[in-house]
């Protein structure tokens, strides 16, 4: 009987995602004249993947790199931002111990001055505007300051000029404080993001959501935001929406629920609160919601984290998350992943290193949509 229920419960999810499809493909509306510009989506066809290598201070998940290092390489292009020789040597070294040969013809070296190993947030932003990539250089400290005084983000600040300068695309500076971790896209007419994040005084003072809202549509080229608000337990960023709700396709979400034996599936816990009320508001604006169970917990250096799997990183014919060590719970996860991105190949990858330090491989990378390949 519980295989039976498993089985509906993995074919009307199917039904679903399927369902959904065609209904997209009734609504879509391309690029106009009066609204040139789209942000496209994680899922569409990408020219490659960029990493910045952790540095010193970073090294203690290098390996974890060199794991998400050595699927993309099967895919697509790498490339590998290193600010020092001594650091593109440490990343040689990592990427040989998975495996892969740091020649690879799928990696791509670049010597670029940078802060940290948090790509996915002070790198790029890219826009189509009129049929052309372009770069979008968002304002980054490092998290509204979050991680102390002492972590430098300068260096990190400029990264997207340094990206753009070496690609060859023009760019266009936002002046506000903004992380890539807290957008989702669904590359047609929508973004979604956590008010808490863009709203953080921290990051950008008097800032109001009626401002925003008017922004982001101009900004992105999309007619519709969608603000989920709240903070869940322990998260630094202020809630990035990737760790929270995915979009999976253009008209349906995959929201986070806090379940079983995890430590927010406790009655009232705050963190499943801001699971359940982000649920709410995304199915209020007119999407169709998919929970994804958090439904146990790891102990990890002698702290407890709860298997969160929304971290994925979409990439050419595959998709990679975060993985806990924990058999049962990867498991389980891989195969709702292959359910709600069918066709691509799926990898749950343990790294528990980064994880304790703050995130997994989605806010590691910084996916950039397919253009004409460099070198």
């Amino acid at each position: 009987m519980i295989q039976h229920r498993k089985w509906l419960t993995r074919f009307g999810t199917a039904l679903t995602l399927v369902a959904s499809f065609f209904i997209f493909l009734l609504r879509i509306e391309p690029v106009s004249a009066d609204n040139p510009r789209r942000v496209p989506a994680e899922w569409e066809p990408q020219a490659g993947v960029w990493l910045q290598w952790p540095g010193p201070w970073e090294r203690s998940y290098e390996r974890d790199f060199a794991r998400i290092a050595s699927v993309i390489v099967r895919y697509q292009p790498l490339h590998i931002l290193y600010s020092s020789k001594s650091i593109q040597t440490n990343a040689e070294e990592a990427i040989k111990r998975a495996g892969v040969d740091p020649d690879h013809e799928n990696i791509r070296w670049h010597e670029i001055p940078y802060d940290s190993a948090w790509m996915r947030d002070n790198g790029p932003l890219y826009i189509e505007e009129h049929g052309k990539l372009k770069i979008q250089n968002w304002g980054f400290d490092a998290w509204g300051g979050a991680f102390g005084a002492s972590v430098p983000f300068d260096q990190d600040n400029a990264v997207p000029l340094a990206v753009a300068e070496l690609v060859g695309l023009q760019t266009e500076s936002i002046e506000l404080v903004h992380e890539r971790g807290n957008l989702e896209f669904n590359g047609v007419d929508t973004v979604l993001l956590n008010w808490s994040v863009l709203g953080d005084p921290r990051r950008n003072e008097n800032y109001t959501k009626a401002k925003a809202e008017q922004d982001l549509k101009q900004y992105f080229g999309v007619s519709k935001v969608v603000f989920i608000e709240g903070v869940p337990i322990g998260d630094l960023t202020n809630g990035h929406i990737d760790g929270i709700a995915r979009f999976i396709n253009p008209t349906t979400v995959v929201v986070g629920e806090c379940i079983g034996g995890s430590a927010c599936g406790e009655p009232n816990h705050p963190t499943g609160q801001v699971f359940d009320a982000a649920a709410a508001t995304i199915t209020a604006a007119g999407f169709d919601v998919i929970r994804e169970p958090i439904e146990t917990s790891v102990t990890y250096r002698g702290q407890t984290y709860d298997t969160n799997y929304l971290n994925w990183l979409v990439g050419n014919g595959y998709v990679i998350t975060t993985g806990f060590s924990n058999e049962k719970a990867d498991t389980a996860a891989k195969d709702r992943l292959k359910g709600y991105f069918p066709g691509r190949d799926v990898h749950v990858i343990e790294m528990l290193e980064s994880w304790a330090n703050g995130g997994g491989v989605h806010c590691h990378t910084n996916d950039m949509p397919a253009m004409a390949d460099i070198e």
